[in-house]
């Protein structure tokens, strides 16, 4: 069991007091109707430049946990920071702000326009929120990830892994404070999905980054500096350091519970 205990609040990284959490999640519940309950009282703080994977079998509500985090689904009970910001109240107008200027996302499909360029599907985001991107930070990420080369062409002439790296500066192009990527090299083959991974913890190591993964894969988990396991709603323990044989094992006993 995880030295940070159950019942106490998950911390990842001890920082300086004055410093805000890029995400603290409090005492936070979510019931369907129907009475299903989805999360029970979870508890989680994610501290600024660290890469944290969220784990769990099928229906152990970790998607849900990203959902409610992310400020795409309100929690039943239990607050949400952002930032340092309340969004668990907030109407669906401000919050979708919030996620605007402070939240990036990476999922399993690419979601890239196929009539743009992959430079006008990476700043799209910022011009419908009438912003300018800044060029050097953006092109700073591009040559980062290795696709400088490819701007001017559109997705179907690219990879899979190709296009997620776009995927993943669209996500960082507004400087958010945290990006979720919910399953984010389920499409990927082996090699693709490794290059994934290495640039996520990368970009956190080099760029100060905040990344939340939600992932049922123990060997994407392990490129995490801190991986969480949930089950039946709940988070059950932290680990530190993950590696993907601690993690299967423990996949492994609760689906023995």
């Amino acid at each position: 069991m995880s030295a940070w205990g159950l019942g106490r609040r998950t911390a990842v990284r001890a920082e300086p007091v004055e410093r805000a959490p890029a995400v603290a999640v409090s005492q936070v519940s979510k019931v369907y109707p129907g009475g299903v309950r989805a999360l029970d009282n979870v508890s989680l703080t994610v501290w600024p430049g660290t890469f944290v994977a969220v784990m769990g079998p099928s229906g152990s509500g970790k998607s849900t946990m990203m959902h409610c985090a992310a400020g795409l689904d309100s929690p039943t009970s239990g607050s949400v920071r952002i930032d340092g910001r309340e969004i668990a109240g907030l109407d669906e107008t401000c919050r979708t702000e919030l996620r605007r200027d402070r939240v990036g996302f990476v999922f399993q499909a690419y979601n890239l326009i196929p009539s743009l360029t992959l430079e006008d599907n990476i700043t799209l985001p910022l011009r419908l929120a009438g912003r300018s991107p800044d060029r050097q930070w953006m092109h700073a990420l591009v040559e980062r990830v290795g696709i400088s080369g490819c701007l001017g062409r559109r997705p179907a002439e690219l990879s899979g892994g190709q296009q997620q790296r776009a995927a993943v500066v669209r996500a960082l192009v507004a400087k958010p404070a945290v990006v979720f990527a919910d399953e984010p090299t389920g499409a990927l083959d082996l090699h693709s999905a490794h290059q994934i991974l290495q640039l996520l913890r990368g970009l956190v190591e080099e760029f100060h980054q905040t990344v939340v993964m939600v992932t049922h894969d123990p060997a994407a988990a392990a490129w995490a500096h801190h991986a969480v396991v949930m089950a039946d709603g709940k988070v059950i323990d932290a680990l530190e350091a993950p590696t993907a044989a601690r993690l299967a094992d423990r996949l492994i006993a609760l689906g023995g519970r």
